[in-house]
């Protein structure tokens, strides 16, 4: 079952029950959040702006976790320029990058 806000969903006898993001994860979704269309920032980016340099791996973590249609998840590549992770897949990243401008 997929939620759309910016909580964890975790079914416990049936009845979804949601949990609120962690402090790091908002952090990661809070800055995501404010990268414009047309525009990326790279994991180790999000990292540095969020105060914790060296955690870009736990940022593709974090944003594997959103199920929150507005934190734009798919604005975040690797350093490398190669787009990385994405839940839908890599064809559906590059779609989405492609309508919004990014790639040609």
């Amino acid at each position: 079952m997929k939620n759309h806000s910016n909580t964890k969903l975790k079914k416990r006898s049936g009845v979804p029950k949601f949990r609120t993001p962690s402090p790091f994860q908002a952090r990661v979704f809070a800055v995501v959040k404010k990268i414009p269309r047309g525009k990326v920032l790279t994991y180790k980016e999000v990292a540095q702006k969020i105060g914790s340099p060296k955690a870009y791996r736990a940022v593709g973590n974090a944003l594997n976790k959103n199920y929150n249609k507005d934190v734009p998840c798919h604005r975040v590549i690797k350093s490398d320029g190669t787009l990385g992770g994405f839940r839908d897949g890599a064809k559906a990243k590059a779609k989405i990058l492609k309508k919004e401008g990014y790639l040609k």
